[in-house]
């Protein structure tokens, strides 16, 4: 007893039963950790970048340069993310068919796991958003009114306030939102694809974009009516003013006319 006890006292103890401490937990994390799960998940991660850069040097790096670095044709990848290489090849922007003012959505020519490897090659140039989960996008239970007060805000001025779209300049234009997937939406907000100003979670929470998704296929779902009436194609004021004009006024010009010419021929009688 006296020699354990005097051990115990000797300077060095601590650091004896410090480094038995860490041993015994290093062990007991190596035997219990899913080492062989996240062995896996890199390999597979491994796998993706490798395949979806063959599918780039084909189909991408005529334009956006062997290593994403662009060049006089594309701009550069280096940071864009698996967010937007998800939108531009998933609604068929991309590959692009020629140049113009704005690249229009066509046929997607790749599978969705080809397009999930592409993204997994691109994102590995450069952090940027990512590609949104199923829960991130899905608009059940968001606030229609406050998605609708948004979109009036931040999306009206070029998508049209029930988001038919419409022109800009130089060419450019914004397109229609019905039948747009509620992912590629929260896509087009994180990255701000073409003209459009990019709206990181930072500037527009989760939540206010699943409200402005939710406000969206509210306003552009078959079943949904016009409260008002007929909708006029849903592009405001404009058509709305001209239908007056043309319709309105002109009822107004042909009944004075009618008064008019029955006011004639009263007279005469």
């Amino acid at each position: 007893m006296k020699k354990l006890s005097a051990r115990r006292r000797h300077p060095l103890a601590a650091v004896v039963v410090l480094l038995l401490a860490l041993a015994a937990t290093g062990g007991l994390y190596a035997a219990f950790a899913p080492a062989g799960k996240a062995q896996a998940d890199e390999t597979a991660q491994s796998l993706a970048i490798d395949e979806g850069k063959k599918l780039y040097t084909v189909g991408c790096a005529s334009c956006h340069g062997t290593g994403g670095q662009g060049t006089t044709d594309g701009p550069s990848l280096v940071g864009v993310g698996s967010a937007a290489v998800d939108f531009q090849v998933g609604t068929g922007r991309m590959p692009a068919q020629q140049p113009g003012a704005q690249v229009p959505k066509k046929p997607v020519i790749y599978t969705q796991a080809e397009i999930d490897q592409l993204a997994a090659y691109v994102a590995s140039l450069g952090a940027g958003p990512i590609t949104p989960t199923d829960k991130q996008v899905d608009p059940a239970g968001a606030d229609v009114a406050k998605g609708g007060e948004l979109f009036r805000n931040n999306c009206a001025q070029c998508h049209n306030f029930t988001g038919k779209g419409g022109a800009l300049t130089n060419g450019k234009y914004a397109p229609d939102l019905e039948g747009v997937s509620p992912k590629h939406i929260y896509e087009a907000m994180q990255t701000g694809p073409q003209s459009m100003p990019s709206f990181p979670d930072t500037t527009m929470p989760e939540q206010e974009k699943k409200d402005i998704i939710a406000y969206i296929q509210t306003v552009n779902g078959s079943e949904s009516a016009s409260p008002g009436g007929l909708s006029l194609g849903g592009l405001g004021p404009v058509s709305e003013g001209l239908f007056a004009w043309i319709f309105g006024l002109g009822a107004l010009v042909a009944t004075a006319v009618w008064v008019a010419a029955h006011t004639a021929k009263a007279k005469k009688s």
